[in-house]
């Protein structure tokens, strides 16, 4: 059974930085689609960012390129999500989540993932 723990979560200005953290317990292998996704009070889940925790390939939203970057340890276990130049946008309930097999061009889809994290909460102020 897959574990994903998030941290890392707070309070920023506009224009700040937050690097999320997610550690994944578990695992048999290192093929999973590991992603972040986001809710916003009043709005849908969506998908941010994805990597490929077995090959290193990573997907994004259009709304966070350039800003955010996904990334893995060494070990393949915990996942990263470096956000910079926040926005008040960016505000939400962040989530790690796994799915066995490469992401492909359903990562974004949350009803595709197995295995979710209890989320860690984003605030960027004006």
């Amino acid at each position: 059974q897959v574990q994903l723990v998030e941290s890392g979560g707070g309070s920023v200005q506009t224009g700040g930085s937050l690097r999320l953290s997610c550690a994944a317990s578990g695992y048999r292998n290192s093929n999973y689609c590991m992603a972040w996704f986001r809710q916003a009070a009043g709005k849908e889940r969506e998908g941010v960012a994805a990597l490929f925790a077995g090959g290193g390939s990573t997907n994004y939203a259009d709304s966070v390129k350039g800003r955010f970057t996904i990334s893995r340890d060494s070990t393949k276990i915990t996942v990263y999500l470096q956000m910079n130049s926040l926005k008040p946008d960016d505000t939400a309930m962040y989530y790690c989540a796994a799915q066995a097999g490469g992401c492909g061009g359903i990562w974004y889809q949350d009803d595709w993932y197995t295995y979710w994290g209890q989320g860690t909460q984003v605030t960027v102020s004006s």
